[in-house]
């Protein structure tokens, strides 16, 4: 059974750090791109970053440039999203989903979803 799971998720403070990550299973990542969405309540899914299958290229929407950083390491299988200086209006669900090979904001184009973990940030 081909799945995507996210992890690291949680209460946090304003100004505060997170990790996120994404472990395939049933599949190999080294062929996907990994996007990391996020939707909070009552707005659209948004796309936050990305990184292709070759490692290169992580995207980023402006509101998180300087602070998030993607990552992945092929030998386990995963993706990390690093959240840093995180901010209330980071709060959110966020999900990773893969396509094969290259980036693509459009949701829509991702093949497969996680089912997402929850970050809020709050004092």
């Amino acid at each position: 059974q081909l799945q995507l799971v996210e992890s690291g998720g949680g209460l946090v403070q304003p100004g505060g750090s997170l990790r996120l990550s994404c472990a395939a299973s049933g599949f190999t990542l080294d062929y996907y791109a990994i996007g990391w969405f996020r939707q909070a309540p009552g707005k659209e899914r948004e796309g936050v970053s990305c990184i292709s299958s070759s490692g290169s290229g992580g995207n980023y929407v402006d509101s998180v440039k300087g602070r998030f950083t993607i990552s992945r390491d092929n030998a386990k299988n995963t993706v990390y999203l690093q959240m840093n200086s995180l901010k209330p209006e980071d709060t959110a669900i966020y999900y990773c989903a893969a396509r094969r090979f290259l980036c693509s904001v459009s949701a829509s184009e991702y093949m497969y979803w996680g089912q997402g973990t929850q970050v809020t940030v709050s004092s």
